[in-house]
């Protein structure tokens, strides 16, 4: 107020007029500046609210994740374990293989051996056989006597083989030709003794001729067994069939 300059009944007019209107402007800017600070606080209200809302989703996120962390660390804590395992069930199976093998070898020695003892009594059995029931004719000949057909329980003994190759080889013909319950009773000194079961009359020597790679003769013909020669003059290729 000491600003204005006075008149002869107060202060002038316009002066009053300039301040009054001056202190509005600076009112109404007042009051702009402070609704865009309100505007401002609101927004910042909403930005603070916004980020809160973020990290509660951060930090939920980071929870999810330790706890997949957790599930995927379980898992190859299992998946080791079952690795250990299987190693150790496979390490087992080998042991149990390998005594199975060692078993079954003792088993078939012994059964050898045993069969070694008695084969000196089949020997002179065998050889005290009649003479009328060797072939007589040359090669791998049949029974002259009769009509060469064996049936049921046949005991047969071939030999000198070379290896089991040869005894396996021959196995598989009498397989070829129907016979079952094939088992080999001894194999010592190159000559096998075989037992088999013909379901059906079969005429053996025949086939036996058909289909085995071995040359052989017929030393003893009976209806319930065979003794055969292999013949030891045929060639390498031959022998090792």
């Amino acid at each position: 107020m000491g600003s204005f300059k006075r008149a002869l009944f107060g202060y002038r007019r316009g002066d009053v007029d300039a301040a009054l209107s001056a202190r509005d402007s600076r009112i109404g800017a007042l009051e702009g500046a402070a609704a865009a600070c309100l505007r401002q606080a609101e927004t910042i209200a909403e930005l603070e609210a916004e980020a809160a809302s973020l990290s509660g989703m951060v930090l939920e996120r980071e929870r999810e994740i330790r706890g997949l962390g957790e599930r995927l660390r379980e898992a190859n804590e299992r998946h080791d374990r079952g690795i250990a395992s299987l190693d150790a069930v496979s390490a087992r199976l080998e042991e149990i293989q390998s005594q199975a093998r060692g078993q079954a070898t003792r088993i078939r020695m012994k059964a050898l051996r045993e069969a070694v003892e008695v084969s000196r009594r089949v020997k002179e059995l065998t050889d005290a056989y009649p003479a009328a029931g060797e072939a007589t004719a040359g090669g791998n000949g049949h029974d002259p006597s009769g009509d060469g057909l064996f049936e049921g329980r046949v005991r047969l003994e071939i030999g000198p083989l070379g290896d089991f190759s040869q005894l396996v080889g021959f196995e598989d013909a009498m397989g070829q030709i129907g016979a079952s319950e094939i088992s080999v009773e001894r194999f010592s000194d190159g000559r096998a003794t075989l037992s088999m079961n013909l379901s059906q009359p079969v005429e053996l020597l025949r086939e036996l001729e058909q289909r085995s790679a071995l040359e052989f003769r017929v030393r003893h013909n009976a209806p319930d067994s065979l003794i055969l020669d292999v013949d030891e003059d045929q060639g390498p290729e031959q022998r090792a069939a």
